[in-house]
C-alpha cells in the first residue's frame, strides 16, 4: 500500500531557529514551507522536515541520509563549513580517513547541532 508514496525524513531539533541555520545555511537545503509545525525542505527529490521536540537528539541511529556521488568531495565541501565526523569501528568495515567502506558502498557521519546522527552515502 505506502509502496506507491514518496517518503521523507523527519529530524527533531531543540531550538527551531538553531535547526534553520543548519539546515538552510550549514547544509544548503531549499526551504518549502514553513508552518507553527517546523520547516519542509527540498533536498534533490527529497525531503527533510525540522520540526521542535524536547527529545531531539537522543537517538543514537542515523536520522537521514543523502547519497552522494563524490562522498570524497561531499565531506571536504561540509568540513569547510565547520562540520566533524565521526569515526566508528564496525567488525568487517574498513576506514580511510572519514570514509566507511562497506565493500560497493561507501559511509561517513556527522553530525547536526543537537546531536541527531546524519549520514552521506556514495555506492561505487
Amino acid at each position: 500500500m505506502l509502496s506507491d508514496y514518496n517518503i521523507f525524513a523527519t529530524v527533531a531539533v531543540k531550538d527551531l531557529q538553531a535547526g534553520k541555520k543548519f539546515y538552510g545555511e550549514t547544509l544548503g537545503l531549499v526551504k518549502m514551507d514553513e508552518n507553527p509545525a517546523g520547516v519542509m525542505y527540498k533536498s534533490g527529490n527529497g525531503k527533510l522536515f525540522v520540526y521542535m521536540s524536547p527529545t531531539a537528539g537522543s537517538g543514537e541511529a542515523t536520522c537521514a541520509s543523502w547519497e552522494v556521488d563524490d562522498i570524497e568531495y561531499a565531506i571536504e565541501a561540509l568540513k569547510a563549513k565547520g562540520i566533524e565526523f565521526e569515526r566508528y569501528d564496525f567488525p568487517g568495515v574498513t576506514r580511510q580517513g572519514d570514509v566507511h567502506i562497506f565493500g560497493k558502498m561507501k559511509s561517513a557521519w556527522f553530525k547536526d547541532p543537537d546531536g541527531n546522527v546524519l549520514n552521506l552515502g556514495c555506492s561505487s
